[in-house]
């Protein structure tokens, strides 16, 4: 069965456009739908009473995860994409619905200026005393902000900004009193590059501002005559007597690993657990088959049965270090070592399938998150799916969906740091897909061009579409890898005036794009290197973006 996603819950969203080509008045394109079919690469059976990681497939990384009552939520950084960080509801810790995006308005955050991988960095969501918060960093757009909701799926607030340095910002709560701890520099000239601290400093959660002493708990990492790097990611939670302090070391690529700390006092001192790291992959073999790799950023979370478990992203590149999907929230249960968490034994593969938590067996979602699983957009509801992204904060609207159809207007080119492409995608969630539109469109004039684009960075994207070249139509592929100007692959004579369908299949590390004009289907291009769109070659935090776009150059 493939769901429709207009059946989905679905909030509002209103995209715009800072900077709009002079020939944004010109015809919009018309996109008649928009399907979407993908399976993983590894070949996983999963039994009854287990399931399967990720819970999250495709670029949802950062996750903080907590419990209110007998509901599970989470939330996940999304950086300069719009709207953005998504928050998920469960039941059971397995089953995932998106009820919301944190950021939704454009009054919220300005992404202005800034790269893919800029802007919203690693949430963390809490509650407290009826209201949920969710505590952030937005890099180069202002620093670190609070926003709140009475209900999960919004609307959350404006930003309350917080005037400390640093990334990925958590609420420990205590009592009536909030407590923020979070990355940054520590109270020494750097050692070394990646020499960072975790601190902790009161937040006067009624008035929204930071009070008391900052306190610096933790170091460099683990052990600092070691070199640790980038720790950072730090949560806090109390059991038994102690603080526990859980943070990311060694960078979220392939040297990842979560780290704990103990102490008997909120402001330490923190002593490491000598069986550190409690989950990491980087002892494994890479080129084990289907492995998961770069795990870290968890946080734990403790179930009404008792019971604990961790999110935590991770990767499943298709060859060597080569992912386009980005980073993925996988699940795995918390074990307690002589007043310890274990997240996973050293030296232990993170398993694809396992069995599920004790909790209420909830429902596969209308629109799954995990395995393999299809979708079909029509374009016929009265608003899109929040799973619908952009690139940048909106200011004025570039699209419209009329008539079972989405009209895009024309807006920045893709790669312009100052401006908001008409670029509306959804996330490629496996390695193998296969995504397909169905586009109306005329280009008047040499460089107008609609099609799908798929978005990795602003310097590293392709399109496949309509365009015009030397004064004709043409269906054209263009590539761009790691640059700022784009580099033509193939083209090929298309007729004017009738619906052409545009389809991209995906196969791990190649591509392949075919076009269909009045039933016959040609294939312009196939095995191209789409490696392009991988992290490795990429750079950055994000996974790859596929979805229709418009753009026509200023006269």
């Amino acid at each position: 069965m493939k769901p429709r996603t207009s059946f989905f819950p679905a909030l509002p969203l209103t995209f715009v456009s800072i900077a709009t080509a002079a020939g944004a008045t010109d015809t919009p394109a018309r996109f008649d739908r928009f399907t979407y079919d993908g399976q993983s690469i590894e070949k996983v059976a999963v039994k009854a009473g287990e399931y399967r990681n990720p819970i999250l497939s495709g670029y949802y990384p950062d996750p903080s995860v907590i419990r209110v009552g007998d509901d599970y939520y989470l939330v996940n950084s999304s950086f300069a994409h719009f709207p953005g960080l998504p928050v998920f509801r469960s039941k059971d810790l397995v089953n995932w619905v998106q009820i919301g995006n944190a950021i939704d308005r454009p009054e919220q955050l300005d992404f202005t200026g800034r790269r893919l991988s800029q802007a919203v960095f690693a949430p963390d969501i809490s509650y407290h005393d009826g209201t949920f918060y969710i505590v952030n960093t937005c890099v180069e757009c202002r620093g670190n902000f609070v926003i709140t909701a009475k209900n999960p799926a919004g609307p959350w607030s404006n930003p309350i900004w917080l005037p400390f340095e640093g990334i990925d910002p958590s609420i420990y709560w205590e009592g009536d009193r909030a407590y923020i701890v979070h990355n940054r520099a520590p109270d020494e000239p750097p050692r070394y590059e990646g020499h960072r601290a975790i601190w902790i400093q009161e937040y006067d959660w009624r008035a929204g501002k930071m009070v008391g002493e900052s306190t610096q708990l933790i170091n460099g990492g683990v052990d600092i005559g070691k070199k640790p790097v980038w720790i950072e990611g730090p949560h806090i939670f109390r059991k038994d007597g102690y603080y526990y302090l859980t943070a990311a070391e060694g960078g979220t690529s392939v040297n990842h690993s979560q780290v704990v700390f103990r102490s008997k006092d909120l402001r330490g001192p923190y002593v490491p657990f000598e069986g550190n790291p409690i989950l990491t992959q980087r002892d494994l073999d890479p080129a084990r088959p289907d492995m998961i790799g770069s795990a870290g950023h968890a946080e734990l979370v403790q179930t009404q049965n008792g019971d604990w478990w961790a999110t935590f992203l991770a990767v499943r590149p298709y060859g060597k270090d080569f992912y386009n999907i980005g980073r993925e929230t996988f699940l795995l249960p918390v074990t307690w070592k002589d007043g310890w968490p274990i997240i996973l034994a050293r030296a232990q593969a993170i398993p694809h399938a396992l069995k599920s938590p004790r909790l209420p067996g909830g429902a596969r979602p209308a629109l799954p998150t995990s395995g393999d699983f299809s979708y079909r957009e029509e374009f016929d509801g009265k608003s899109l799916p929040m799973q619908w992204v952009g690139i940048r904060t909106p200011r004025q609207p570039f699209y419209r969906l009329s008539g079972g159809a989405l009209e895009l207007d024309s807006g920045a080119p893709l790669g312009d740091l100052n401006g908001v492409p008409a670029f509306i995608g959804r996330r490629q969630q496996h390695a193998n897909a296969t995504i397909s539109t169905t586009l109306r469109y005329t280009p008047v004039r040499d460089g107008d061009r609609a099609g799908l684009a798929a978005v990795q960075s602003d310097r590293s994207n392709l399109f496949f579409g309509l365009t015009q070249i030397g004064g004709k139509p043409v269906v054209a592929l263009y590539t761009r890898d790691a640059a700022d100007a784009d580099t033509l692959i193939a083209s090929a004579p298309v007729p004017t005036g009738r619906p052409v369908t545009l389809t991209i299949r995906a196969t791990g590390g190649t591509m392949a794009f075919d076009y269909g004009v009045n039933g016959a289907v040609r294939t312009l291009k196939s095995g191209l290197d789409a490696t392009l769109l991988s992290t490795e070659k990429a750079g950055g935090f994000v996974g790859t973006v596929v979805g229709p776009y418009h753009y026509t150059p200023a006269s």
